[in-house]
C-alpha cells in the first residue's frame, strides 16, 4: 500500500574531506541507500541526504601539507565523495557541503537561537584534532584518544560554551522512552551510561587563530570560529531549509533516521539533541549505529597501508558485488571484517554460482519452452507474463516465508538477514529444479517452469533495494525470456 503523502527523511553522516573515501564510508552510504530505495518502493516521499564536512582543522592541515589552499582541497575532495553516487549506484537526493551559503545561514541562525544557552569562558583541556573534540583525562586510554590512538594536545584559550548539563535529565528521559530511538539497544545503553556519569558543558567555538581563519565565524564575534561539530551537525536541518526555506523545513523535519558510525555516537545522541532542544526544534526519530570494518582482523590505517578504496574495489569487481559483500558480510550493527579472499569467496559462491547461475538456468529453460511454442499459464495471458501463484505448495510457502523474513529484516535494518532469506529461496529453487527435471518433456513441464519464473520474479523484487542493477536485468530477462549478458562473470 503506497502513501505518496508520507515523507521519509534519511541521512548519512557527512564526511571529512581531508582524505579519500574508504569502504567504511561506502558501507554507511550503501546501507542508507537500501533503506531509501525500500521506502520509495512503498510510495513514500523520500529525501536521502549525504554530504561533506569541510570546516575542520584536519582539512586545513591536509591542505598545508599539500601546499594548496583549503578551498582547493575541499572542492577537489568533496567531488570525489559526490562521485560515489555513480560508483556505488547511490540514490541520494541532496548533497550538502558545509561551505555552502544555505548551510552557513542555517548555522548562524541555530547559534543565535541557542544563544540563551551559550556563554564565554577561559578553558584549558585535552584536545584531539582527529575527533575535533575535548577529552577528560579519565576518558583517555593509556593517555591516548580512544578513537585515534594519539595523545591529545593541551589547549588553553577563551571560547564559547554550550550548557549541555542543563539538558541531562531531559535527554535521559527521551532516550529511555525511545522518543529518540537509538539502534541497537547496546548503543542506547552506552549513551545512557555516559549521561548517568554526568554531562558537562561543552566548548563550541575555537579562536580564529587556532582555526587558521577557516570555518564559520561566530555571529557577532569575528575572532571566534564555530566549533566544527556545532557547525556539521546542523547540516541535517540546513539541508532541508532551516535558515533559508522555512516552509520546506516544516515539511521535512524531523529526520526519520540518522545513519552513523559508532565513533560519532556521542555527538549525535547527546550534543545534537541538546542543541535541538535548546533551539526548540523536534528531535530526529531514530539514530542507527553501524559498526566498523576491519581489514584482515586489524583496524584500517594509512600508516599500515591497509585502507581499502571502494572506487578501486568497484573498478576491479563491479558495483553490485561491492554492495552485496558489504551488506551480506557485515552484520548491520556490529564490526565486520574485509579480506580479498572473503570477498572473492562471496562473489563466486553467492553471485556467480548462486544467483547468476540460477537466473541463467531458469531463463534458458523458459526460452526453450517458448521456442517450442508451449504456453505457460491460462488463456488470455500474454506469453511473456509470469502467471498466478505457484502450483507447487512447498515452493509457494518458501516464497511467502522469504518475503516475510525479508520485510521484517528490512524493517529492523538487518540487511544481512534479508539477503540470507533471498539466498535461502534461491537454494530451495535450485533443489526444486533438480527434483522436477524441467528440461525433460512432460505434461507438468510448463507449470514447473512457470513456478520457477514466478519465484525468480519475486527474487528480483526483493533484490531491488540491495542490487538494483541485477534486479532490473533479471526483470528484463523475465519479460523477453531471452538471456542477456552474464550477471556476474567468473573471476
Amino acid at each position: 500500500m503506497s502513501d505518496s503523502n508520507k515523507k521519509f527523511y534519511i541521512t548519512t553522516a557527512i564526511d571529512y574531506v581531508n582524505g579519500l573515501p574508504h569502504i567504511g564510508h561506502a558501507l554507511e552510504k550503501i546501507q542508507t541507500d537500501v533503506v531509501a530505495r525500500h521506502h520509495r518502493s512503498l510510495g513514500e516521499n523520500v529525501l536521502f541526504l549525504t554530504g561533506t564536512d569541510e570546516n575542520s582543522l584536519k582539512n586545513v592541515q591536509a591542505a598545508e601539507k599539500e601546499g594548496i589552499t583549503v578551498q582547493e582541497l575541499v572542492d577537489r575532495n568533496s567531488q570525489v565523495f559526490y562521485d560515489l553516487k555513480h560508483v556505488l549506484n547511490l540514490s541520494f537526493d541532496d548533497f550538502i557541503r558545509t561551505t555552502e551559503k544555505r548551510h552557513i545561514q542555517g548555522v548562524e541562525k541555530l547559534w543565535k537561537t541557542c544563544q540563551k544557552d551559550i556563554y564565554k569562558k577561559t578553558y584549558e583541556g585535552l584536545y584531539c584534532v582527529g575527533c575535533e573534540a575535548f577529552y577528560k583525562e579519565s576518558e583517555l586510554v593509556n593517555g591516548l584518544c580512544p578513537e585515534h590512538k594519539k595523545a591529545p594536545e593541551l589547549v588553553k584559550e577563551e571560547n564559547y560554551f554550550f550548557k549541555l548539563s542543563k539538558y541531562q535529565k531531559q535527554l535521559k528521559e527521551l532516550i529511555e522512552k525511545d522518543e529518540l530511538k537509538i539502534i541497537p539497544e547496546t548503543r542506547k545503553n552506552e549513551v545512557l551510561s555516559f549521561i548517568n556519569s554526568g554531562l558537562e558543558d561543552i566548548c563550541i567555538s575555537r579562536s580564529k587563530e587556532r582555526a587558521h581563519g577557516w570555518g564559520i565565524s561566530v555571529p557577532g564575534d569575528p575572532n571566534q570560529i564555530v566549533w566544527v561539530w556545532f557547525d556539521a551537525l546542523g547540516n541535517y536541518i540546513t539541508a532541508v531549509g532551516y535558515g533559508s526555506d522555512e516552509d520546506k523545513f516544516k515539511d521535512l523535519w524531523p529526520a526519520d533516521i540518522h545513519f552513523i558510525g559508532k565513533g560519532i555516537l556521542r555527538f549525535h545522541s547527546i550534543y545534537w539533541p541538546a542543541m535541538l532542544l535548546s533551539a526548540g526544534l523536534a528531535l530526529p526519530k531514530s539514530i542507527f549505529v553501524h559498526g566498523y570494518i576491519t581489514v584482515d582482523g586489524g583496524k584500517m590505517s594509512k600508516s599500515i597501508g591497509n585502507v581499502i578504496n571502494p572506487i578501486e574495489l568497484v573498478e576491479k569487481y563491479g558495483t553490485e558485488p561491492v554492495r552485496y559483500f558489504l551488506l551480506r558480510e557485515m552484520p548491520s550493527t556490529q564490526d565486520g571484517d574485509f579480506t580479498y579472499e572473503k570477498f572473492e569467496d562471496r562473489y563466486i559462491a553467492d553471485l556467480s554460482r548462486g544467483l547468476g547461475n540460477f537466473v541463467a538456468r531458469v531463463v534458458t529453460l523458459a526460452t526453450k519452452l517458448k521456442n517450442r511454442g508451449s504456453i505457460y499459464g491460462s488463456e488470455g495471458k500474454e506469453e511473456n507474463e509470469v502467471l498466478f501463484a505457484p502450483q507447487n505448495l512447498k515452493l509457494k510457502n518458501e516464497i511467502e516465508n522469504a518475503q516475510e523474513t525479508w520485510k521484517k529484516s528490512l524493517d529492523e535494518l538487518k540487511f544481512n538477514e534479508a539477503l540470507v532469506a533471498i539466498w535461502k529461496l534461491i537454494g530451495f529453487c535450485d533443489k526444486y529444479i533438480e527434483q522436477t527435471k524441467p528440461w525433460e518433456e512432460s505434461d507438468k513441464q510448463g507449470q514447473v517452469i512457470n513456478d520457477l519464473l514466478l519465484a525468480l520474479s519475486n527474487i528480483a523484487k526483493m533484490l531491488k533495494p540491495f542490487l538494483p542493477e541485477a534486479s532490473e536485468k533479471i526483470t528484463k530477462q523475465l519479460k523477453t525470456k531471452r538471456k542477456s549478458e552474464v550477471l556476474f562473470p567468473q573471476l
